[in-house]
C-alpha cells in the first residue's frame, strides 16, 4: 500500500509508525504488529493505531523512523505487512532446540541493534537462551556479535584494565575507589558502568550525585587520555548496544540468563578497550550465586570465553552474604566512597579492604610489582583521592566543581531509626530485601534516599540501632518500616 509520510518530532524509544484505524483495517494489521517500509531499502517498524493523529492514507513516523528515511511530509512510501524476518526464523530455530552458528547469531544481534525486532521477538530470543541453554561456542559467538555491532574504544596502550562485579550485593561501591587507585599508579581504566536494575543504586547512579556520567564517545576518549580513567554510564556510549535492549526485556519478564550475562559483561569490557579484566563473583546466601561451587562453575565459563579474545581475564570470589559498606543508596554510597578515599577514621573497613584487594589484583595482572603495597600507599597518601577529584572535574567539563558538588550532597529530609528488639547475633542480612527496602524508600530516583547500616553480621545488644532509613516521602518511610518488620531483613538469633 502507498502511504504519505507524516513526520512526528517525538521519540518512541524504538521505530514506531502510526496508522489510522481504517488504513490498518485495509492492511489487516493490528496494534504492535510489524510492518515493512520500502524506499531504497527495507525498514521494519511497530504499528500504533491512533485515528486522531493521522488521516486515512497517511503514515506517521516516530523520530527513529524519520532519521532513517529523511523525507518531507507527503513523500510516498510503499508499506506492506512485515513478513517473518530472517532473524525471527533464527529465533524460532533456537526455540526448537537447535544450535545457532556465528553468522546466525550476528544476524539476530544486528537486527536487535537496528530496532528491527519487536520486544516480543527479543523476549522469545532471551527465553530461548534460558530454556534451551547455549553451548560454549554459541556464548563465544554471541559475545563476538555483540562486540561487532557496537562502538569500540582504542587507547593505543597495552595496560588498559577493567573490572566488573556480577552484582547482587547491596552497597559494594568498590569501583570508584579501585579506579582511583589504579589510575593514580599509572594504568588506563576506562570504566563504564550500569544504572540500577533491581538494586538500590548502580555505580553510574552513585557517580551521578557529583558528576556528569552521560558522556559522548569522543568526550570519554579525551577524558581518559587526559586523566587516565573515567566513571561513565555505559548506556550513553553504544558499546555493545544490543545488550541494553535485551536487558530491558529481561527486566520485564524477570529472567536471569547465564549465557547473556557472560556475553554482556565480556563484550562491553572488550568494546571499552580492556586488555586485563577482573571479574568479581560474590557468592553466599542472599546473593545471586548461592554457593562457592556454583560461583566457580560460572568463573570457569568466563575464563573459557575470554580465551577466544585477545584479553587476560581473572576471576575472584568474594563474600556475598551481606552488604559491603554502610550506605545503600546513591548519596549514602558516595559518602562511603569519599570516606575511604579521604582516609577518614569512620570509613567502612569492609569497603576499604575489598577495594584494596580488587585493586591489587588488577595491578598484579597488569604487571605492577609490589601491587598490595603500592595500592595501600596511593590510598593512604591521598593520591587516589586526588585522582578521583581530577576525573570528576574532567567529566564535569574541566571545571573545578568537585568541592561544590560534594557540599551540595543531601540526604532525604525524612528519616527514622530501627533498633534491635533483643540481644544476640545478627546471623543474616538479606541483600535482596535490603535493596527492595531502598526501592520502597525511593532509590535510585531519589538520590538522597536509602539505608545506612549501623550493624553488620555479628553481636548486637537490645536497643542498639540496626539501621537508619531516609526518604523524601513520609508514606514511603512508613511503608519501609512495615516491610522491614514483616520480612525480617536482619535476623537476630
Amino acid at each position: 500500500m502507498k502511504l504519505k509520510i507524516k513526520n512526528f518530532k517525538w521519540l518512541a524509544g524504538r521505530p514506531v509508525v502510526v496508522l489510522h484505524k481504517d488504513t490498518a483495517k485495509k492492511m489487516n494489521v493490528f496494534q504492535n504488529d510489524r510492518i515493512c517500509l520500502r524506499n531504497s531499502h527495507k525498514f521494519y517498524a511497530v504499528v500504533d493505531i491512533f485515528t486522531k493523529l493521522v488521516k486515512v492514507g497517511e503514515i506517521g513516523l516516530s523520530s527513529e523512523v524519520t532519521k532513517v528515511f529523511r523525507k518531507k511530509d507527503g513523500f510516498i512510501l510503499d508499506v506492506t505487512v512485515g513478513e517473518m524476518s530472517s532473524a525471527t526464523k533464527l529465533i524460532k530455530k533456537k526455540i526448537d532446540g537447535e544450535e545457532l552458528n556465528a553468522k546466525e547469531l550476528e544476524i539476530i544481534i544486528d537486527q536487535i541493534v537496528r530496532n528491527n525486532l519487536t520486544e516480543a521477538e527479543i523476549a522469545y530470543f532471551a527465553s530461548a537462551q534460558k530454556m534451551m541453554g547455549m553451548t560454549l561456542a554459541e556464548s563465544i559467538n554471541l559475545t563476538k556479535a555483540m562486540v561487532k555491532t557496537g562502538a569500540r574504544l582504542n587507547f593505543g596502550r597495552k595496560k588498559v584494565i577493567d573490572k566488573h562485579c556480577i552484582g547482587g550485593v547491596a552497597g559494594n561501591r568498590t569501583t570508584p575507589i579501585v579506579v582511583s587507585i589504579c589510575v593514580a599508579i599509572g594504568l588506563t581504566f576506562p570504566k563504564t558502568s550500569s544504572r540500577a536494575i533491581t538494586s538500590a543504586a548502580g555505580t553510574a547512579d552513585v557517580i551521578e550525585t557529583i558528576s556528569n556520567v552521560e558522556l559522548k564517545l569522543k568526550d570519554l576518549h579525551s577524558i581518559v587520555n587526559k586523566t587516565g580513567g573515567c566513571l561513565a554510564w555505559g548506556g550513553s556510549l553504544r558499546l555493545a548496544p544490543s545488550d541494553d535492549k535485551i536487558i530491558q526485556v529481561e527486566r520485564l519478564i524477570n529472567l536471569d540468563i547465564e549465557s547473556q550475562l557472560l556475553a554482556s559483561i565480556i563484550s562491553k569490557k572488550i568494546a571499552a578497550g580492556g586488555k586485563y579484566i577482573l571479574i568479581d563473583i560474590p557468592y553466599g546466601e542472599g546473593s545471586k550465586i548461592a554457593s562457592f561451587s556454583k560461583a566457580k562453575k560460572l568463573g570457569r565459563k568466563f575464563k573459557q570465553i575470554a580465551k577466544s579474545f585477545d584479553i587476560k581475564l581473572n576471576v575472584v570470589y568474594s563474600d556475598g552474604r551481606q552488604p559491603v559498606g554502610d550506605g545503600i543508596g546513591p548519596v549514602l554510597e558516595m559518602y562511603d566512597v569519599l570516606s575511604v578515599l579521604k582516609n577518614e577514621e569512620g570509613a567502612p573497613c569492609d569497603l576499604k579492604t575489598k577495594s584494596l584487594f580488587l585493586a591489587s589484583k588488577l595491578l598484579k595482572m597488569a604487571g605492577v610489582k609490589k601491587a598490595k603495597q603500592k595500592a595501600l600507599e596511593v590510598l593512604e597518601s591521598g593520591e587516589a583521592f586526588d585522582k578521583f577529584k581530577e576525573i570528576i572535574n574532567a567529566q564535569n567539563g574541566g571545571k573545578d566543581t568537585f568541592d561544590k558538588k560534594i557540599k551540595n550532597l543531601r540526604l532525604a529530609q525524612f528519616k527514622t531509626i530501627v533498633k534491635a528488639k533483643r540481644s544476640g547475633n545478627i546471623i543474616k542480612i538479606s541483600n535482596k530485601k535490603i535493596n527492595h527496602l531502598c526501592r520502597i524508600l525511593g532509590t535510585p530516583e531519589t538520590m538522597g534516599a536509602g539505608v545506612y547500616l549501623e550493624r553488620h553480621l555479628g553481636k548486637v545488644k537490645k536497643g542498639d540501632i540496626l539501621l537508619r532509613m531516609y526518604s523524601e516521602n513520609k508514606n514511603k518511610l512508613e511503608q519501609a518500616k512495615r516491610y522491614f518488620v514483616k520480612e525480617e531483613l536482619m535476623k537476630i538469633k
